[in-house]
Parts: structure tokens; C-alpha cells; sequence
């Protein structure tokens, strides 16, 4: 009997949300839709320039993990922050959202993670991320038993930036899958797929990660085409399931030969797209660990998806499991 239905390993991160217009991003040589790595001083300059913001606890994995609890699944969460005002904030939220979190803060120093995230008219974010604490992650904050009994764990691809996690995360892939589990990872971002794209495919191709999560660009970027089809091809022959999000067209699933296309949910307007993707996993991944067809996974996560893209911040406001309800998907 399982414990948890996915274990969420990543970054903890606090978002902080401002509005601007692409001349902002340009001025301040930000490279629009991407995460950006930053140091403390970079962090200090552009927080200076925001606009009245908005903090929320964010993190990929983490969202992650707080859509998977508000679809009535149970998660439970690895990631760093510090004994300061961001990480008890980080911490509450994602307690808060029942999610199991109890991997210990150190210090004071360096400081919980954050991402000062800038949002364009047209929805797309831009991440300005200074990773703080989130370097201190390791093989020490693996909890074995958790790993143990979850059915899936799943960890951020950007958690190849700070290098300890990565120990960690090969750690947590060996005792999932010497306890019958499955590991599950995303690939984050196009840049962080060009950083280490050799790492993520022997990562597949080795069998450590059972199920990939993508968008249409990272798919590109890993196998470094421009002809999509070519792209799914290889990621069906290098990995047990994919799932690639394709934005306003929904998502399609591959599996072996096995293509699934899901159409994406109208939205009455994109405000925000900050975990689009994460959300879509979110939904995803709830449905895989209750035994639903590949179909209905993809709906449950391009739902989760939709309703976030129209807020600002990356955890849903509104209740995940009513509207999945309304929709017959539950």
C-alpha cells in the first residue's frame, strides 16, 4: 500500500510577481519566457525596478505537488529553504496546501530561494531566479522511507543547476525503483536543456526516468531538431511514456507507438502562464496514480493547466478537484 501517490523533489522557490511591458525586459536584458539564473546582487537591482508585486510560494516541483493535493491526491514535497520570512512563508503554504513537507531548514543563510518573475501583456512570464538556499539540497534531505512509498517521484530538470541535488535525485531513483516505483521528471526549460542535455537523455536512456514531461521547445532542444515529429519519435524509443504540453493546442501523449492527442480547455483570458507546465504534470500525474486511462491524464492536466494560466501565480485559487468534478473527470 502506497503512502503518498507522487513524492515531488525541486527547488523551493518564492515567487515574486510583477507586471511590465517587453521594453522593461529588454532594458534589463532579460530573456523573455526563460528562466534566467541570477546572483544576489542581479537579485537586489531588478527587485529594486519591480512594480507592486505579488509573493507566492512557487518552485516547479512544488506546484507540482499543490496540484496533486488540490485534485484529493497525496503528495509529499523534498526541497530547501532557510530560516528566514520566505521560508516560513514557503513552508506554510505548502503545508497548507496538505502536501508532506519535512525537509529541514539550514540556517539563515544562504537565504530561501527567489524568483522575481516579470509578466508581459500577452501572459508569458519571465524568471529572474536566485537560487539561495535551494543549493544546500543533497543526499542528506532524502527521506528513504518517503521515497519508498510514493508511487511516483518526480523531480524538476532545473535541479541540475545546483550540484548536490543531482546526488540526491539518483539516490531517490534508486530506492524508487528498488521498491517497484517509477521516476518522473520534467524538463524545465529549453536553456536548461541545453545545459545539460546529454545528462537528460542518459537519464532516459538508462532507464533512471521512467516517464518525461516536456513542452513542444524542450522536445526540440533535446534532440536538437526543428521537425516535431522526429522529436517524439525519439522520445517514445528513449523513455516509457512522454507527455509534451503544446500550449493553446493542448498536449499529446506518447507511449511506444501509441499517439494521444488532448485538446487544450478554452480560457476566457491568459493572465499568466507561471506553472502552466507544472500544473499540467500536476493533473497528469494524479490521474496516472489512480490507475485512469492515458486520456483522461492528459484532460486532468491540461485542466489544471487552463484554469492557472488565468490567474496571476502558480498555484490555483480555485478548487482543482470542483472543477475537475464539473468537468466528468472525477
Amino acid at each position: 500500500m502506497s503512502k503518498f501517490d507522487v513524492l515531488a523533489v525541486g527547488n523551493a522557490i518564492v515567487d515574486i510577481i510583477a507586471r511590465c511591458d517587453d521594453s522593461f525586459l529588454s532594458e534589463n536584458d532579460i530573456i523573455k519566457g526563460a528562466m534566467n539564473l541570477i546572483d544576489a546582487e542581479r537579485a537586489e537591482l531588478l527587485y529594486s525596478k519591480m512594480g507592486p508585486a505579488v509573493e507566492a510560494s512557487g518552485g516547479s516541483a512544488g506546484n507540482t505537488a499543490a496540484g496533486i493535493a488540490g485534485l484529493g491526491g497525496k503528495a509529499a514535497y523534498f526541497g530547501k529553504v532557510a530560516e528566514d520570512q520566505l521560508g516560513t512563508i514557503f513552508q506554510h503554504d505548502i503545508r497548507a496546501q496538505g502536501v508532506h513537507y519535512e525537509t529541514k531548514p539550514d540556517g539563515s543563510r544562504p537565504p530561501t530561494a527567489r524568483s522575481m518573475i516579470f509578466v508581459t501583456p500577452d501572459g508569458e512570464r519571465s524568471m529572474n531566479t536566485y537560487l539561495g538556499a535551494c543549493v544546500e539540497l543533497g543526499p542528506q534531505d532524502v527521506e528513504p522511507q518517503v521515497v519508498a512509498d510514493s508511487k511516483v517521484t518526480y523531480f524538476e530538470g532545473y535541479l541540475w543547476d545546483p550540484p548536490r541535488a543531482k546526488e540526491a535525485i539518483l539516490e531517490c531513483a534508486r530506492i524508487a525503483h528498488e521498491n517497484g516505483r517509477e521516476v518522473s521528471m520534467t524538463l524545465s526549460d529549453p536553456f536548461c536543456v541545453g545545459r545539460y542535455r546529454a545528462e537528460f537523455l542518459d537519464l532516459m536512456r538508462s532507464g533512471t526516468v521512467d516517464i518525461v514531461f516536456a513542452n513542444k521547445q524542450e522536445a526540440l532542444s533535446l534532440y536538437e531538431t526543428e521537425d516535431f515529429e522526429l522529436a517524439l519519435s525519439k522520445i517514445a524509443a528513449d523513455c516509457k511514456l512522454a507527455a509534451v504540453t503544446l500550449s493553446e493546442e493542448g498536449a499529446i501523449i506518447v507511449r511506444g507507438e501509441e499517439r494521444i492527442k488532448i485538446d487544450a480547455f478554452e480560457v476566457a483570458e491568459v493572465v499568466d502562464t507561471t506553472g502552466a507546465g507544472d500544473l499540467f504534470a500536476g493533473g497528469f500525474l494524479y490521474g496516472y496514480t489512480q490507475g485512469r486511462s492515458l486520456e483522461d491524464c492528459g484532460k486532468l492536466g491540461c485542466l489544471a493547466a487552463a484554469i492557472v494560466i488565468q490567474q496571476i501565480g502558480p498555484r490555483p485559487m480555485q478548487s482543482l478537484r470542483g472543477a475537475a468534478a464539473l468537468e466528468g473527470l472525477l
